[in-house]
């Protein structure tokens, strides 16, 4: 086991199971370091930032249940922006002895962390399709946490989600499908039904379902990688599986309960 115990501007660790702790104000690690280690956060919150042009840039902020550092397992170059502790933090520290137990351990993390890399390559091969024809090239993508990609511009339907507990409503998009979760720093990619508001217990994963519309008809699919489960009227879901939702029925997302009905 392995005990770890704060010092000022950064963690001490002494021989509890890759645990390390962070103060406030403390890096994780700089822009340029060799790693060879990634981190899921326990408890607190890091945020990742960047030097350009003389100035630090914050990229992204993370929270309990996120992950970052991991392209240093993957690919086994420095850094490419730091990660400082903005209260006191408590992470996971996952070498490459132990990265395959992660991801059996946590499904969850290994389709966000292939989500991430999906949208690096889509970006890259956007870039390279501009240079067959002649546009203007921009930077490549860093690896590290990107802002979150804007939603596409559609209506909203008069479908929707009602919170039991608050009464809050999440209305589905016009679309045909609707992703429901809690915004993903990590990807950057924000679902059209952000329950991030309502989940307190943060209890639904980042990417945990999706409402598809079928012409009068709408189904419910738990997605690949949800860890606490998705329910309507009580059943539980299996994952990747279309359940029929009809209005009145009761949804629960983790430990967010819901109603679907419609204006």
């Amino acid at each position: 086991m392995v005990k770890t115990v704060f010092k000022r501007g950064g963690a001490k660790k002494v021989p509890s199971h890759f645990q390390v702790d962070f103060e406030e104000g403390s890096f994780v690690f700089r822009e340029g370091d060799l790693g060879t280690e990634m981190y899921i956060i326990q408890d607190g919150r890091v945020e990742i930032v960047k030097t350009i042009e003389g100035r630090e840039r914050q990229l992204a902020v993370l929270e309990k249940g996120d992950f970052f550092g991991e392209m240093a397992i993957l690919e086994g170059l420095p850094r490419n922006a730091s990660a400082r502790a903005t209260e006191d933090t408590k992470l996971l520290q996952i070498n490459g002895s132990t990265f395959d137990q992660m991801l059996r351990g946590d499904p969850e993390i290994a389709v966000r962390m292939m989500r991430k890399l999906s949208r690096r390559l889509r970006e890259t091969d956007e870039l390279l399709k501009q240079e067959q024809r002649g546009g203007a090239a921009r930077e490549i993508p860093e690896s590290g946490p990107q802002p979150p990609v804007p939603a596409p511009t559609v209506g909203k339907g008069p479908e929707k989600l009602i919170h039991l507990d608050t009464g809050v409503e999440f209305r589905l998009s016009s679309g045909s499908e609707s992703t429901v979760g809690r915004q993903d720093p990590v990807t950057g990619i924000d679902p059209d039904v952000d329950l991030t508001d309502v989940d307190t217990d943060r209890s639904t994963s980042r990417r945990h379902a999706k409402v598809y519309r079928r012409g009068s008809k709408f189904f419910l699919t738990e997605e690949i990688g949800t860890t606490n489960g998705t329910f309507i009227n009580g059943n539980r879901l299996e994952t990747g599986v279309p359940f029929e939702l009809n209005i009145g029925d009761e949804v629960q997302f983790g430990l967010v309960k819901m109603s679907f009905q419609s204006d």
